[in-house]
């Protein structure tokens, strides 16, 4: 460990004595190291959102799902920035490595909830791992590359991406379809299988992500992580349990009333700390920041709450299993790294990047409209078009915001500005899922009544309890017996709250009122992702692009200490040479006596 200590800090030191200019050999190195653990990050999520339903069934507990997810995200959300801040501190590497081990922490005790709940609450102890993980990484090419030439390693973690999202599905539907493996019930290793993968990524992490750093010396802005924490978990609170509460509610009201005063207190925090806030004010003066952040929070809000209720969709209407579900949501993959590997090399070529949020919002638009138009009856086909048509958009917008927020600020600030460019686009994901889903889940029993009293549907059901070989199906007995709730009177409109593995073999006829009244509750959330991505589109036209810079900010750091060393010694110098001059002009003061006047000095 020591040896590979020293001879890290010999590979930084060289790059630093180079001047911040990277070889090609060094910078895969790099990129070595963040690979690991985006792969860790990337793999987790493809994994768990294609095992959710077998997870939320076993714990029963589907309309809990978004707790689980919005755990996740409230508290990668809240990290996020402070890891920025740190890690210009104290330098990426170091916080690299805490981040890693706390999702791993945060990984084991997951893969042992015993509920729905403690499985939020350790899923957000990965949370705090995750939001390092998702960061640092775009903070780290920002630092060891330049704006135009960042395009050109992209394919590196798209092939990342590609591949976990690939292996991810798979993984997720074995571990999901087991009964057990290793005397452990099989889902629980979705979680678990994170740390082989994270060993291996902390020993990459260690041995290749080398880079030199100064350290600054600098407050630390506890009261900007507090009031963060103060602002955003009521409101967030608030969004997904409103439906239950009622927006009106005591509950309601106080969550308001305490994020609206924590929003506040942080704004007023951060002013005071100025160059040293977890989010300096200062980044908002800069227009194409405050453009691209925005768009930011309104793409992660379509993008992450709408795309999560895909593989639900795919698993619950169109019957998928977890691993057919993340199979076929390859297209959204497939568009992604498309759009993504073209923008990366139009951008390297010519500099510009202006029209592709205006391409992205507008494919990603398009698609949202396209599944408007969702019946349960639709082929498989009319989803995977719309899903390829939002990761056309995705793939334009994902790097293109990043590189604009880092653009528009100087090198000392890359760090907070990645940080705080992820930590809005973490917000309008958090919300987008949590209000979302519910949305989803406060039209399902309104949407599976409205089913119910559908003539086609009521023929069905007909049909299929006259059937003797119907009734007499095992398969058959969970769903007819909430029929027969149904006929004394009850509501069936909670039940895709719980376990849905009812629907699982059920007759087509029985099951069509709740997966008819899913799709058009998926419709709605749809038609909402769609209006917030339409003012992402008309918000574009309003984003400048400023020519990207050609140096990195390890260039950019080094140039500016060159010039500092070179000022210092210039000033020196100066020093050094006016005693010479005042002693040699002392010496010629009594030849020009007779004159009556004094020479100038000269210094």
């Amino acid at each position: 460990m020591s040896s590979a200590l020293s001879k890290g800090k010999q590979q930084a030191q060289a790059i630093a004595d180079a001047g911040g200019v990277m070889t090609h050999r060094q910078i895969l190195f790099v990129i070595f190291g963040l690979m690991a653990g985006m792969f860790l990050s990337s793999l987790d999520q493809t994994i768990v959102g294609t095992s959710m339903r077998t997870i939320a069934d076993d714990l029963d507990g589907l309309s809990l799902q978004a707790w689980v997810t919005t755990a996740y995200l409230i508290t990668s959300t809240i990290a996020t920035p402070i890891y920025g801040k740190l890690s210009d501190i104290f330098g990426r590497r170091p916080l690299f490595i805490i981040a890693i081990v706390i999702f791993l922490v945060g990984s084991l005790a997951a893969g042992f909830s015993t509920s729905m709940y403690e499985l939020a609450v350790f899923r957000a102890l990965q949370g705090l791992g995750a939001g390092g993980l998702m960061a640092l990484p775009l903070a780290i090419m920002g630092d060891i590359l330049a704006p135009r030439e960042r395009a050109k390693y992209q394919g590196y973690f798209l092939a990342v991406f590609g591949v976990s999202s690939l292996i991810g599905p798979l993984v997720g539907g074995l571990f999901a379809g087991a009964d057990q493996i290793l005397f452990i019930t099989g889902w629980r290793w979705v979680f678990l299988v994170n740390l082989p993968v994270g060993i291996i990524a902390l020993a990459m992490v260690l041995r290749f992500l080398h880079i030199p750093h100064t350290r600054r010396k600098v407050r630390i802005d506890w009261w900007g992580a507090a009031t963060v924490v103060i602002a955003l978990v009521p409101l967030l609170l608030v969004a997904e349990k409103g439906r239950d509460w009622g927006w009106d509610s005591f509950y309601a009201i106080t969550c308001y009333i305490v994020g609206g005063l924590g929003i506040a207190a942080f704004i007023i925090s951060e002013k005071l700390m100025g160059d040293d806030a977890l989010i300096p004010l200062k980044l908002f003066k800069h227009p194409t920041f405050s453009m691209s952040t925005v768009l930011g929070v309104l793409v992660g809000f379509g993008m992450f709450g709408a795309m999560m209720t895909i593989p639900l969709y795919l698993q619950l209407v169109n019957g998928a299993t977890p691993t057919e579900s993340g199979l076929l949501s390859l297209p959204m993959i497939l568009g992604l790294m498309i759009s993504s590997i073209a923008s990366g090399q139009i951008i390297a070529r010519t500099g510009r990047y202006r029209v592709f949020p205006t391409l992205g919002t507008a494919f990603m638009a398009i698609g949202f409209f396209w599944l408007t138009f969702l019946t349960a009856d639709k082929p498989l086909i009319w989803i995977m078009v719309g899903m390829l048509l939002i990761g056309l958009g995705l793939g334009q917008l994902m790097q293109t915001l990043t590189i604009a927020a880092q653009n528009s600020v100087g090198p000392r600030d890359i760090g907070v500005a990645t940080s705080s460019s992820t930590f809005f686009r973490q917000i309008g994901g958090t919300l987008g899922t949590a209000i979302l889903f519910s949305v989803l889940f406060t039209r399902i029993p309104q949407t599976i009544a409205d089913a119910f009293a559908s003539t086609s549907v009521k023929n069905g059901i007909a049909e299929a309890v006259a059937d003797p070989k119907v009734l007499a199906d095992p398969a058959n007995k969970q769903i007819l017996e909430l029929f027969q709730q149904a006929q004394n009177g009850g509501s069936v409109g909670n039940a895709l709250d719980g376990d849905t593995s009812f629907l699982n073999g059920s007759d087509p006829r029985l099951a069509a009122p709740f997966l008819e009244g899913f799709n058009n509750a998926a419709v709605s959330v749809y038609w909402v992702a769609l209006a917030v991505v339409l003012i992402a589109f008309v918000l574009s036209f309003f984003l400048k692009a400023a020519p990207l810079r050609a140096k990195s900010a390890l260039q950019e750091n080094a140039d500016a200490d060159a010039a500092v060393i070179a000022q210092e010694a210039a000033d020196l110098a100066g020093a050094m040479v006016a005693p010479d001059l005042d002693t040699t002009h002392e010496a010629s003061e009594p030849e020009s006596a007779p004159t009556g006047k004094r020479p100038k000095r000269t210094t």
